[in-house]
């Protein structure tokens, strides 16, 4: 066996950052024999993650072919694969992906992570993976070539996200996991949590899936690994390690295809089967029930070799690599770091779910002290209630150690009295959105904080000029604009009124970034940047329903777009008095291009909680009684003039945004979109989109990003 037929696949990378393959032999106790210990490590240091490319596969492959024959010599009893620290390896390196021109180099590609872990899987001794941090994509596909696998419980970014980023688990996982942890769990590691915010899971999530056939602390993980290999190798392991995974991977034909459906009605939900990548696993999936490995192999390889060349995997690409991973890191205008303040105690004020939210997430990320206070003391106890109960969950998740546990309990307190954030250093309100409620909110806590401390807003729409106006350090004030749930949205609207000072907008940033949120700066303007995009479309959707469109099409018309929640769905999620709300203040600012409904305030005077009811069968109508509560009209559209509508309607508004200098750059509207809104990576950003569909240059003569 060879890989010198994948040099012109290497060729074409000669910067590729390689991850090297570094043996060392270990002598096991007990006997076991010698084991070859494979390191793999880039030599740069532990922020910067372990990637696979062409070069580093030829490695790998080349170190286990050295090994194999070892083996057959009876030099050495087992192999191990495990990583740098905090990583074993993070997956593909995406920008040599990207480079990949053709469906020969990528079938090539393909074939490349086959043969490399193909050799891992069966080398004449057992094998297996440590892991010990980020095990993602192919970097878990490792993992699951070897006949055993540890996993740190410190370890955390473990999954298969594919699905996520335009691809299918290629090297072999779409084959092997639904086989170790059963078809259910599969679908959950390769579609649910890839097309949930690209979640992963962490080691102990990953051991109690079946992932892992053992967890061991980070201290000594190592150490320990290499014991309990030493066990497996003489024999003190099998009959755990074997009842396990009888217990964990238990499947028949009805439960393999009724993970499938489940898979496909997930993906539907989510994406609107609007992107191809995650219909393409489940096609494997499905497929590979019958399928042997070679079968499978030669399947994955295909698929691969064909998305690579995707117009949605290049798309996705650049949202994921230029935009979350560079500019998110990155943003635009944020001051120098250095001249942020520390933040060692947080003030919230108001004690409801968003305040609630804000709360736990400071205790968790940042473990300084954070107090709440409300109007009064049953308010102030059912906010630091709700945060108890959450760290309770994790605990019982076992995301949280019971010491962690303990510990961030007694960081989050409550008051009835703003004399408790005499002490703070940043003090944010999440109280009713009324400007009058907030200036009288920021006036009572300037009365008792020191100068320095920060006062920062979660307001969505209202002006945080207006709301410092009448302080004695107007400069103090930031906009710090979270997306509901607090834990799961990424991003972080860091608003920037005319007297905001350097000082404050630095700390924000260093603030977010601690809170492991991707901060944006945004100019003091109605709405920001999501909720104005989003009050323009639920604007044209609402306006197309009032004028007599039946509310299955205007609904539905936004689907080619693959967002993860049509417009009338999101408003009820949102709640409808809120949406309203929103919506009268950007018409308020802007005028009559932001519709507001009658009809809308109609339903909530009514107590309406939406538009749509869900019916015993499952299936969702709009009651006769909900109709005729509503006055339409008689000029109803199609879906595809809804759907252009819309698009044009979109380019406008971010068009006027960037003349007004909201953000820099169309690539901070992306950002904010696709962090904040759940816009499709597939779709590479909301302003490429709309070039791609013509409506930039429909409406400003002119496209966002020039080819």
């Amino acid at each position: 066996m060879s890989f010198e037929r994948y040099e012109e696949l290497a060729a074409l990378v000669p910067t590729e950052t390689v991850t090297h393959s570094y043996v060392q032999d270990i002598t096991l106790p007990q006997g076991a024999g010698v084991l070859a210990l494979i390191t793999l490590d880039n030599d740069l240091d532990h922020t910067k993650p372990t990637t696979l490319g062409p070069n580093t596969l030829i490695e790998f492959g080349r170190t286990l072919e050295g090994l194999k024959e070892r083996a057959a010599r009876g030099e050495i009893s087992a192999v191990a694969v495990t990583g740098k620290p905090y990583f074993l390896v993070a997956g593909a390196d995406l920008g040599t992906v990207k480079s990949v021109k053709s469906e020969h180099l990528g079938r090539l590609m393909a074939e490349l992570g086959h043969e490399a872990y193909d050799l891992l899987a069966d080398l004449g001794v057992p094998s297996f993976a440590f892991v010990n941090g980020v095990a993602l994509g192919g970097g878990l596909e490792i993992a699951l070539a070897a006949n055993y696998r540890t996993v740190s419980s410190g370890a955390s970014g473990i999954g298969l996200p594919e699905a996520f980023i335009g691809l299918v688990p290629g090297w072999g996982g779409v084959y092997r996991l639904p086989r170790l942890i059963g078809p259910a769990n599969a679908v959950k590691v390769m579609i649910e949590n890839p097309l949930s915010n690209n979640r992963s899971l962490d080691g102990r999530a990953a051991y109690g899936l079946g992932i892992a056939d053992a967890l061991f602390e980070p201290a000594d993980f190592i150490e320990q690994s290499l014991l309990w290999a030493a066990r497996v190798l003489s024999g003190g392991e099998a009959d755990a390690i074997g009842q396990r995974r009888a217990e964990l991977g238990r499947y028949d034909d009805a439960a393999w295809t009724a993970a499938v459906a489940a898979g496909r009605a997930f993906v539907e939900a989510r994406t609107s089967n609007a992107a191809p990548a995650p219909g393409r696993v489940l096609d494997l999936l499905e497929a590979g029930l019958t399928w042997s490995q070679k079968e499978s192999a030669a399947a994955e390889c295909t698929a691969l070799a064909e998305l690579m060349q995707t117009r949605e995997f290049h798309a996705t690409v650049y949202a994921f690599l230029d935009l979350v991973q560079k500019r998110g890191k990155r943003p635009a205008g944020a001051p120098d770091r250095k001249l942020a303040r520390p933040v060692s105690k947080v003030g919230v004020v108001g004690a409801g779910l968003m305040a609630s939210q804000l709360a736990l997430l400071f205790a968790r990320q940042l473990k300084v002290p954070v107090v709440m206070t409300d109007i009064d003391q049953a308010r102030v106890d059912k906010g630091v209630a709700y945060v108890h109960a959450e760290i309770e969950k994790m605990l019982g998740r076992k995301r949280l150690s019971q010491d962690a546990a303990n510990r961030t309990k007694a960081l989050v307190t409550g008051s009835v009295s703003k004399d408790v954030f005499a002490d703070a250093d940043f003090v944010i309100e999440a109280v009713f959105e009324e400007m009058s409620v907030k200036k009288q909110v920021f006036a009572e806590v300037e009365a008792v904080v020191s100068p320095e401390c920060i006062l920062a807003t979660n307001t969505s729409s209202l002006s945080v000029a207006e709301m410092a106006a009448d302080l004695v350090h107007p400069e103090r004030v930031v906009g710090f604009h979270f997306f509901n749930p607090v834990a799961a949205m990424p991003l972080l609207e860091v608003v920037r009124a005319p007297k905001t000072d350097d000082t404050v907008l630095a700390t924000a940033f260093v603030l977010a970034k601690g809170l492991k949120k991707n901060a944006v700066l945004v100019q003091d303007a109605p709405a920001f940047v999501v909720n104005r995009i989003l009050g323009r479309m639920f604007g044209e959707i609402t306006a197309v329903f009032d004028e007599g469109t039946d509310a299955e099409t205007a609904d539905n018309a936004l689907r080619p777009m693959g967002l993860p929640m049509t417009p009338f769905r999101l408003l009820a999620l949102v709640g409808l008095p809120v949406g309203q709300h929103v919506q009268e203040s950007l018409h308020t600012a802007f005028g009559d291009r932001f519709h507001v409904s009658a009809n809308q305030q109609k339903l909530i005077d009514a107590g309406v909680k939406g538009l749509w009811e869900k019916q015993e069968d499952g299936s969702e109508t709009v009651p006769s009684a909900t109709l005729d509560l509503m006055e339409r009209g008689s000029s109803p559209s199609t879906a595809e003039e809804v759907l252009l509508r819309t698009q044009d309607a979109l380019a406008d508004e971010i068009g006027r945004m960037l003349d007004e200098g909201v953000v820099a750059a169309p690539q901070d509207i992306d950002l904010c979109m696709i962090m904040g809104a759940g816009w499709p990576m597939h779709l590479g950003g909301i302003t490429p989109y709309l070039d791609r569909v013509g409506a930039s240059e429909r409406v400003l003569g002119k496209t966002f990003h020039q080819v």
